[in-house]
This record gives structure tokens, C-alpha cells and sequence, in this order.
């Protein structure tokens, strides 16, 4: 590959094992609304969108008082579901001591909100593999490049140097839009053929395979 300086990782379905509590709790939010229940590939379909973005795409006309009432209901219940945060994959630990240990500046970049993500890290104790990060409730939701262009601004990396590794279609459209290489994994949100269109440099079956992939 290029010269890869900057690995940016998503979260949920990527490193976090996380896509059935997800998805449990959109369907409780629905219930508690009066909504259609989304079944669970059109929850897991939105998986790395911000929340309010989401809710649109999957109750669309949804007025902005009751996206937010969603958005809200859908967070108690992620709050409610399962003590601390969700775990990371298998290999996931491991890959990222390889990655920090061969030098790599390592970031995220995710439709989580901030409060979520700083959850995760500390119950995780994973902030120190990380040297940045940005959530969907502080610059623009993907597939927007904003996220990736903040990030190697704020990291000193090229487009050229850079690669996004996701789960789903939105990381791979940001990633092209930022002009970014892509490395997708076939265990998220997303089927390997959807990920596949986007051109990545591999689609991983396990995390265990990424650092010889960068």
C-alpha cells in the first residue's frame, strides 16, 4: 500500500461488537413512539449515521420534536440495555497494539454521540490508542468528509496517507469523498457486496488481518 500514516477506525460494527443492542433499541424506541418497528436489517442498515439523521431515514416525516422524543427514548434505552459499554471483536486489542507499535497514528471517526463514544473508550480502557476522534453530534454526520478532513487536519496526514476502515456503505462514501483510501470489514452492518462497490484495498473477515493490509 501507500504510504499509510493515519488509520481511522468506526466503531459500531467495526471494533465494537455492538450492532444487536443497536438495533434492540431502535425497536423499543419505535414501540415506546407508536411507530412501525424497523425490522433488524433496516436498523442495522443506518448503523454509523448520527441519531437524528437516522431516525429520518428510518420513520421519514418524523417532525423535530418527536425526532429528538426518538433520539432520546432510543439513548435510555441503549443507557438501560447491558452494564458498560459493548465489547470490542475478537482481535480487536490485538490489532491495534500491532498498528500503535509499528508506528501508525490511529483515530475514530463515528455515528456514535460523544458522551457514547468517551463511554466506550474509558470502559474499555482504550483512549490511549487513540489520537483523536470525532462524533456524529459534533461536526457533520457521514457520509459528509468532514469527520476525515478534521481529522488529518488535526493529525498532520495527507488523503493519501490516510485509510478509513468500516463497516458499512457510509464509511466507504466518506471515505471517497475525502478522497481517503478504504479497508472494509465483512462482519458490520453491511453485506461484503455493498462494501465491494466502493473499491476498498481489502474486506476483511477478521481484525487479526488488517495490519498486513496497511
Amino acid at each position: 500500500m501507500a504510504d499509510i500514516k493515519l488509520v481511522v477506525f468506526d466503531w459500531d460494527g467495526t471494533l465494537a461488537d455492538s450492532l444487536g443492542r443497536i438495533v434492540d433499541c431502535l425497536q423499543l424506541a419505535a414501540r415506546r413512539h407508536q411507530l412501525p418497528e424497523p425490522s433488524a436489517q433496516a436498523a442495522r442498515d443506518i448503523v454509523g449515521l448520527s441519531l437524528v439523521v437516522a431516525v429520518d431515514k428510518l420513520w421519514p416525516g418524523v417532525d423535530g420534536a418527536l425526532n429528538q422524543q426518538l433520539v432520546d427514548s432510543y439513548s435510555e434505552f441503549y443507557a438501560a440495555h447491558t452494564p458498560g459499554p459493548c465489547p470490542f471483536y475478537d482481535g480487536a486489542e490485538q490489532m491495534l497494539d500491532t498498528l500503535r507499535a509499528a508506528g501508525y497514528t490511529l483515530a475514530v471517526a463515528t455515528g456514535k454521540r460523544r458522551a457514547g463514544l468517551d463511554e466506550s473508550l474509558h470502559g474499555l480502557a482504550a483512549g490511549h490508542w487513540f489520537a483523536a476522534s470525532r462524533c456524529a453530534d459534533e461536526t457533520a454526520s457521514k457520509p459528509h468528509p468532514l469527520m476525515l478532513q478534521q481529522l488529518m487536519a488535526e493529525l498532520g496526514a495527507s488523503p493519501a496517507q490516510t485509510v478509513m476502515v468500516g463497516d458499512s456503505e457510509y464509511d466507504m462514501q466518506m471515505a471517497e469523498a475525502a478522497g481517503v483510501h478504504r479497508l472494509a470489514v465483512s462482519f458490520g452492518a453491511h453485506s461484503r457486496e455493498r462494501l465491494e462497490r466502493y473499491a476498498p484495498l481489502g474486506c476483511i473477515d477478521h481484525l487479526s488481518e488488517l495490519p498486513a493490509l496497511v
